[in-house]
């Protein structure tokens, strides 16, 4: 990685210099593995303005965010201000109205600021696009410049206690009463839960099975809406996550988003934007470990040589950059399907979340044991890449259930 002017340290963690050397883009000088190839020269500026907020902006505080658990709403609003707070939205309605594909450019290159603010900056993302595509004039006006300018920050609500990859069978309710919905139940794993300012609920309106959800907006402050501890969690400690608790939560029916009984069908729909979102989280995770252990092996030297010169530790990398390539390869085709709105788009975007997210996982992992000792060391990033990439192999539906989805439309009749 490099973030440099001349012979200018620009790129830090904490109070350890990473990087010193020629070029500003924080990025591999390597054009293999350049994650501007095959852009266009729009999107390569897209991605630099992104890089320059990584850099500037994110990598700094990495750590900090990390070790004290903050959460960075005032960095969030400034991204915002470059258009990242409603990447694929269309313009006419308040977002950016760039396309899923430039969104998956962005996120990677964010993440090599901080994997775990970019990731919830996904999710609000997704929560953006969803009230545009499913919200009625009322609502879009209501909310759409509020949440693109992220004054106001959004929630994902769908897995229960009970209800995780079995999210169709969730048990939390919503009667009608008068004008209003009554909502009891409880959700698990809320990001940014407690802090957000609108919570898309999924609850049961109707019979049970998918058919029976409904997707309600919740905003903060509602009576009958708590919350439960701050969780501690291995990574993404910049954003906090909560259980959020409805008690006879009262919320106007006009706060229903579509059309009752279409709630599991938006929140799906969310979500194969969503999986590519993630996704490219971890690309940008794993090409920041990858550009740091090039340069760890060419300066840490033993047997009296860099260890960059010894043949198998230069097939690893050969083997991290080849996984990088291939997954990049496959999260952006799964973008540009669903840009499309192809018909093969849900599954292309869950074989690139389960390829994607399992093989940077690796990359990382191998990035920590080239870095020895140094990687289980807090004061190099490259522990907090592979604790904030872990729960991509959980979240936004685990890779077993992305495996489902692959095999049922692999077995499908035709």
């Amino acid at each position: 990685m490099s973030f440099l002017k001349g012979s200018t340290t620009l790129l830090t963690y904490g109070s350890r210099v990473l990087v010193r050397g020629d070029g500003w883009k924080f990025t591999s000088r390597a054009f293999s593995v350049n994650a501007a190839l095959g852009l266009s020269e729009e999107q390569q500026q897209i991605q630099d303005v992104a890089l320059r907020f990584a850099k500037e902006e994110m990598a700094p505080n990495m750590e900090r965010w990390d070790r004290e658990e903050l959460f960075p709403v005032e960095t969030l609003q400034k991204a915002a201000e470059l258009g990242f707070g409603a990447v694929y939205v269309p313009a006419d309605v308040g977002g950016t109205g760039l396309s899923r594909l430039d969104a998956s450019v962005i996120f990677e290159a964010l993440s090599q600021g901080c994997v775990s603010t970019t990731a919830y900056l996904s999710i609000h993302n997704m929560c953006v696009w969803m009230v545009a595509k499913f919200g009625n004039d009322t609502q879009k006006k209501d909310w759409i410049s509020r949440l693109a300018s992220m004054k106001c920050l959004a929630s994902y609500c769908l897995t229960e206690p009970g209800a995780g990859s079995d999210a169709s069978n969730l048990s939390t309710s919503a009667r009608k009463d008068g004008n209003d919905f009554i909502l009891n139940g409880g959700k698990a794993f809320i990001s940014g839960g407690a802090e957000t300012d609108v919570n898309l609920v999924m609850c049961r309106t109707g019979k049970p099975g998918p058919k029976g959800i409904s997707c309600v907006m919740v905003e903060k402050g509602t009576k009958g809406l708590s919350f439960g501890k701050k969780e501690r969690k291995v990574g993404w400690n910049s954003q906090p996550t909560r259980a959020l608790i409805l008690e006879d939560c009262r919320v106007p029916q006009a706060n229903l988003l579509g059309h009752e009984g279409e709630g599991f069908s938006i929140a799906m729909q969310g979500l194969n934007g969503g999986r590519i979102n993630i996704a490219s989280c971890s690309l940008g995770a794993a090409q920041a470990s990858l550009d740091q252990s090039v340069n760890h092996l060419k300066v840490r030297k033993q047997f009296g040589v860099p260890l960059a010169n010894f043949q198998y530790l230069q097939f690893k990398l050969a083997e991290m950059a080849t996984s990088l390539v291939a997954s990049r390869l496959m999260v952006r085709q799964a973008a540009g399907s669903l840009d499309r709105g192809d018909a093969s788009a849900p599954t292309l975007a869950a074989m690139a979340k389960l390829h994607a997210t399992d093989a940077c996982f690796r990359i990382v992992d191998q990035a920590l044991q080239l870095h020895g000792g140094y990687g289980y060391l807090k004061d190099y990033p490259v522990q907090q890449y592979f604790r904030d990439i872990r729960v991509h192999q959980i979240l936004e539906g685990t890779n077993e259930v992305m495996r489902m989805i692959i095999s049922r439309d692999l077995l499908q009749e035709s």
